[in-house]
């Protein structure tokens, strides 16, 4: 768990401003919390130390505490972030933690994540294994490999994405980056298949570049340049851009 004894200097507090909601309680709100703070303390540490001094009610997801699974997606006053890795030192006097947007609210800070995941591919594997090879060296002209395989799905994107705030049927930008990948190592899907999913009215060509998914994403994934990959294939494969919302 994250330490809940997060400073030397006690008389270092910063004020926390967190959503609340229970279900059956019907109303949501915002609980405050002055929260002793030191240099290397982050907002997961601030609110683990809540939920042990102040408030055991206080629901928040977290797994890893290192930025690798993703499950502790919070909006840090108004911007997506990983709670774990949040320094509170960055922050103002005052801090609003939400839960990430676009996704339904179980409790407090924790979302359900089932519609995210129910937007990728059917073909998306849940694993796949490595094939990097530990001493590859990049082809001449290029000076480094970009890997696009590290997206830990956190749900960052879809919070941060305008068009995702207005349609509940867009694919959003996560699962438009897994198809995307799926087209440059196929590994026995079939490309056509997924440029088809591509292209129905709720995918690519909703996507209205606003690349705030690419400046929340905490792995580097830069879904919105895979989007304009996507949408290249599409073109290039002769599709027919569809008739979409705006």
């Amino acid at each position: 768990m994250s330490n809940p004894d997060t400073t030397t200097d006690p008389a270092e507090t910063r004020r926390l401003r967190v959503y609340r909601y229970k279900r059956g309680d019907g109303v949501e709100h915002f609980d405050e919390f002055e929260v002793p703070v030191g240099p290397h303390t982050t907002v997961l540490d601030a609110l683990s130390w809540i939920q042990h001094h102040r408030d055991p009610t206080l629901a928040v997801r977290h797994s890893c505490l290192r930025a690798s699974c993703g499950t502790c997606g919070v909006q840090v006053d108004g911007r997506e972030e990983l709670a774990c890795v949040c320094a509170i030192a960055d922050q103002g006097e005052q801090i609003t933690v939400e839960p990430l947007a676009n996704l339904p609210i179980l409790t407090d800070l924790v979302v359900d994540m089932r519609p995210f995941y129910a937007r990728f591919p059917g073909e998306h594997p849940i694993i796949r294994a490595s094939e990097l090879v530990a001493d590859a060296q990049p082809p001449e002209g290029l000076a480094e490999f970009v890997q696009f395989e590290d997206c830990i799905e956190c749900g960052l994107c879809v919070s941060a994405c305008p068009v995702a705030a207005t349609s509940h049927e867009y694919l959003g930008p996560a699962a438009l980056s897994a198809a995307q990948r799926l087209l440059e190592e196929p590994r026995g899907v079939a490309c056509e298949d997924v440029l088809a999913w591509a292209a129905r009215p709720e995918g690519v060509w909703r996507c209205h570049v606003a690349m705030e998914c690419s400046r929340a994403c905490p792995a580097q994934v830069i879904p919105a340049e895979r989007i304009m990959a996507l949408r290249h294939e599409l073109t290039f494969a002769g599709h027919q851009r569809k008739e979409h919302q705006r």
